[in-house]
């Protein structure tokens, strides 16, 4: 049946066991009446030839004359049911037929049995015609050989019409899955409301579909990103190359331009990097590996980083974590971009002269990294946004050294480390970014607030 569709398959596997079925159904039945008429007939003859010897006793012990006790006898077998046959022959040569000396015709079932009476042993056969239950049992047989073709045939329509109907769902599953292409990966199939197999496959295969949607906009928006935000450094690269190739200069001169262009370079190189991390974003965790990590080194080393950052800015690094080993699971080059970006904002967005406050608390099975600035603050009409990618609130979006997808990016880090981000802020006060990391090991009991050490 290899080629076969479904349905046909369903209907000829239904029809053979149906048939099997049935073929084994009606043999039980009919074995079961013919072994039920055979032991009623055979309870019948045990009745008669009981009967028959109680009679013969009675008779024998009254009637002294033959010929006497076989009339007595013929009477006696008259009242049987017609067709009944009965033999007796005895050790003394007495002996008696009934019908007559010959046998009904047709074929008999017959009981033997032995007794002994008046000092001489007798043979008892006791018979009964099987016509009638041969007759039952064949018209039985030709009702069933009749019927169970028509059961058949009615059962194989009804299971083609069943099957159809069960497999509608899986032919709408298929149009409706035939329809979705790379331009409408929002759709999705029709799930029927049944809770069965195919409800549960269409459920999951609507999975499939929203995971293969959310991959593709990754790549679109990955896509849409680059596009967007690598267009204002190449125009700045272009522009100063330009600039420097439109009329002579002075070696000092080029050397500016190149350094600006080098800046440039690093900035775009940061950026794709940002953006890359970006559309890894909810796909395999082997995209952002994790080990324990020592979290204390970490924080030492992004503050060493952007400490000449924050000199030029004449902005102080107020650091408050202490020596003590504060270890959590987590990717190293990842984190390193977290705070550097958490820090980096800070610092940005710090009026000169401010200092910007970084603070790590150890509770039981956690530590948080707090990180303050003393800027502009955040409204609270934005604060629920900033995480967007593009989107800069107050202060943020009218600086022109950002590209808007720094706290999103974070935000991914954060999420892909199983950990939380929080910010607070008072507008014309501060903003303050907590982070906070399960601990990878479970923390010493006399674990409270570090000490403070001053990075200057």
């Amino acid at each position: 049946m290899r080629g076969r569709s479904i349905r046909f398959r369903l209907t000829v596997w239904y029809a053979v066991a149906l048939t099997l079925g049935l073929g084994l159904f009606s043999s039980l039945v009919w074995l079961l009446l013919r072994n039920r008429l055979i032991s009623e007939l055979d309870q019948e003859l045990a009745g008669r030839a009981s009967r028959f010897e109680q009679y013969f006793r009675g008779e024998s012990a009254e009637v002294a004359d033959p010929d006497q006790l076989r009339d007595e006898l013929d009477e006696f077998c008259q009242a049987l049911p017609p067709s009944s046959y009965v033999r007796l022959r005895s050790s003394g040569g007495f002996g008696f037929n009934y019908p007559g000396d010959s046998a009904p015709e047709g074929n008999l079932r017959m009981l033997q049995r032995r007794f002994r009476s008046g000092g001489q042993t007798f043979d008892l056969d006791v018979g009964a015609p099987t016509t009638d239950l041969a007759h039952t049992l064949q018209l039985l047989g030709w009702l069933l050989v009749s019927l169970v073709p028509v059961v058949i045939a009615i059962a194989c329509a009804g299971g083609a019409w069943l099957s159809a109907r069960a497999l509608n769902p899986i032919q709408n599953i298929t149009s409706a899955a035939s329809a979705i292409s790379i331009e409408n990966l929002s759709a999705r199939l029709p799930a029927p409301e049944t809770n069965d197999e195919i409800s549960r496959l269409t459920t999951v295969l609507n999975d499939v579909l929203a995971r293969l949607e959310t991959a593709v906009k990754q790549l679109s928006q990955f896509a849409t990103d680059a596009s967007h935000e690598l267009r204002t450094p190449l125009a700045v690269i272009r522009t100063t190359a330009e600039l420097a190739l439109r009329r002579p200069r002075a070696p000092e001169a080029y050397r500016e331009s190149l350094a600006e262009i080098a800046a440039e370079t690093e900035r775009m190189t940061q950026l794709v990097e940002d953006l890359l991390m970006l559309a890894r974003r909810g796909t395999d965790a082997s995209q952002m590996p994790r080990t324990p990590l020592e979290l204390v080194g970490l924080l030492r080393e992004v503050c060493a980083e952007l400490r000449g950052l924050a000199a030029t800015r004449q902005i102080s690094i107020d650091a408050q974590f202490g020596d003590r080993s504060t270890v959590v699971s987590g990717n190293r080059a990842a984190l390193h971009r977290l705070f550097v970006i958490l820090l980096d904002n800070a610092i940005k967005y710090s009026p000169s002269g401010a200092a910007v406050r970084l603070g790590m608390v150890r509770e039981r099975d956690s530590v948080s990294v707090t990180i303050q600035d003393s800027g502009a603050g955040i409204s609270q009409a934005d604060l629920p946004h900033i995480f967007e990618r593009h989107y800069r609130a107050g202060a943020r979006e009218e600086s022109s050294q950002g590209y808007g997808i720094g706290l999103s990016l974070a935000d991914s880090i954060v999420q892909a480390h199983g950990a939380s981000i929080e910010v607070r802020s008072t507008p014309g006060a501060f903003s303050e970014f907590r982070v906070c990391f399960p601990l990878a090991s479970p923390p010493t009991p006399d674990s409270a607030n570090l000490q403070i050490e001053a990075i200057s």
